[in-house]
């Protein structure tokens, strides 16, 4: 189980908290899913699980020990708005292996086929694939180190439906085996997930007992 317990988070510059006294409890097999206005610090609260962020107090914990952020680095895999902008590799072979001295083939057909990558052209660029198809790839390489956290930043943004219907089922499936925390300004394309629910406002965290219909203010 993730915990986080009275997190507060301002970036260097700000005087007022982004985040304020933030509680959450996310498991294994339950995805969570947070809704939130753009500028409502969605990003920020996934950039501070992460570790890529450091928070002003509050402790974030994994199975009952306490992590530095370093440790929630190692911890926690990350799939950004915008994947194509984080690419480094020149192929989709290349980004796979980036960070690996070793990666067995078997491994390596094993979570692209997870994924639904299993018929991908290794060789082509990561930039060349569709948008569906680079937030997979993403994932995979998340798996790929070992995440046991995967925090989603809009996984469903730009996405038609039927690539949104099958993103999500992804998503879901994903979630039987690790902590999955998803964060959306769009919650109504999430009625039909299987998830917990909650609303990031001025800085805190409400459950959400019902969703918009899609189109509604």
């Amino acid at each position: 189980m993730l915990e986080l317990e009275q997190l507060h988070y301002a970036p260097a510059t700000a005087v007022e908290p982004i985040l304020n006294g933030i509680q959450l409890r996310a498991s294994t097999g339950q995805p969570v899913l947070i809704a939130g206005a753009s500028g409502s610090g969605k990003t920020s609260l996934l950039d501070v699980i992460s570790g890529l962020a450091a928070c002003r107090s509050g402790t974030i914990r994994w199975q009952d020990e306490t992590l530095t952020q370093r440790q929630r680095r190692a911890l926690c895999g990350i799939v950004f708005q915008f994947p194509e902008r984080h690419f480094l590799g020149l192929t989709v072979h290349q980004e796979l292996k980036l960070g690996h001295r070793r990666l067995p083939g078997e491994r390596l057909d094993q979570v692209l086929h997870q994924v639904g990558l299993g018929s991908i052209d290794r060789s082509m660029a990561p930039e060349r694939l569709s948008g569906g198809q680079q937030r997979r790839l993403s994932l995979a390489v998340q798996l790929l180190r070992g995440a046991e956290v995967l925090l989603l930043d809009e996984p469903t943004a730009g996405l038609d439906w039927s690539v949104r219907d099958d993103v999500l089922d992804l998503l879901a499936d994903l979630s039987r085996e690790r902590v999955l925390i998803v964060v959306t300004h769009e919650p109504e394309l999430f009625r039909d997930w299987r998830c917990d629910r909650h609303r990031l406002q001025n800085g805190r965290l409400s459950p959400m007992s019902t969703l918009p219909r899609a189109g509604d203010g």
